[in-house]
């Protein structure tokens, strides 16, 4: 009996002191110059202050290893970030007292690649959180297809809705009164010429008989 007791105040207190790191995603996709957000969580203790929180995340590779993120005693040290992430890491402050590491790499580039790790140290526990990200280059990604918007040529032409040039159109008004008054003065002139034309034989033939 005395052994089953102590052996639940053992389980209880250290189950009570398990500080656990956990990760909001296991595998991350983006594209690069694109914006990405990772994100941890872990353990917290209401009678902890954040200035004994300590947090190391750092980028490994098959090539190297970079440091994304420092924070001595609740405060960042942007002197030991690498390089690599000067000028495009932020974090978010007011989430940390809940027990959430939250940052933002912005411009995301293909090296930024690898297994992020985060390391969190309190004064009642330490323990690591990991995960992948993957950067893929723009060009790498599928072009959606786009529909043929080409329609093929048309065989049978559409009606001409241009007429030809009418040649035969017919006579304006005042063109047919012109060729009445030319019809008119010709004829005028014709009966003139057979008048005079019959005058002049009259004459001729009296002029004949004396």
């Amino acid at each position: 009996m005395i052994c089953s007791i102590l052996l639940l105040i053992i389980l209880t207190s250290c189950v009570s002191g398990t500080f656990v790191v956990n990760v909001t995603q296991t595998s991350y996709q983006a594209e690069e110059n694109h914006d990405i957000t990772l994100e941890w969580t872990f353990t917290t203790n209401p009678h902890s202050s954040s200035n004994s929180l300590n947090i190391f995340c750092e980028l490994i590779t098959d090539l190297r290893s970079s440091v994304l993120f420092h924070l001595h005693k609740g405060v960042e040290v942007p002197e030991s970030q690498d390089e690599q992430f000067a000028g495009r890491v932020q974090w978010d402050k007011d989430v940390l007292r809940e027990g959430r590491l939250r940052l933002h790499v912005s411009r995301l580039r293909t090296e930024d690649s690898g297994l992020y790790v985060c390391k969190v140290f309190t004064s009642y526990g330490s323990n690591s959180g990991r995960c992948w990200l993957n950067v893929t280059a723009a060009r790498d990604r599928p072009e959606p297809e786009t529909p043929n918007t080409t329609s093929p040529p048309n065989t049978t032409s559409p009606p001409n809705t241009t007429s030809p040039p009418n040649t035969t159109s017919p006579q304006q008004p005042e063109s047919r009164g012109r060729i009445g008054l030319y019809c008119g003065l010709g004829l005028t002139a014709a009966a003139l010429l057979a008048g005079c034309f019959c005058i002049f034989r009259h004459f001729l033939s009296r002029n004949q008989d004396f």
